[in-house]
């Protein structure tokens, strides 16, 4: 949750990587083969084109797209207002734990 979001919680369906997985030790992205074993692990038989990235607020999503493409899962989408604007709007779903 960001400082300013009227609620903490998740948007219904969505799963968690932290960026951060996609680097090796010295802060580089991990080889292609790798990134692509982890993303199917994670993502247990969808469709990597199916894929919308979000954080908290549209920022650290981003390495998670590119390690995707380096991956070679293909092009997937940003849902830039993340979590900050999904939560904006009281109408919408919103799962916790």
């Amino acid at each position: 949750m960001e400082p300013l979001d009227p609620v903490a919680g998740h948007i219904p369906g969505a799963l968690n990587r932290p960026f951060v997985l996609n680097l090796d030790a010295h802060g580089f992205f991990k080889p292609a083969a790798q990134l692509r074993t982890e993303f199917e692990t994670l993502l247990a038989g969808r469709d990597p084109t199916t894929v919308v990235h979000h954080c908290g607020s549209g920022v650290s999503a981003v390495p998670n797209v590119i390690a995707m493409e380096v991956a070679g899962l293909g092009r997937t989408a940003l849902y830039a207002g993340s979590w900050s604007a999904w939560c904006s709007d009281p109408s919408r779903p919103v799962a916790q734990g």
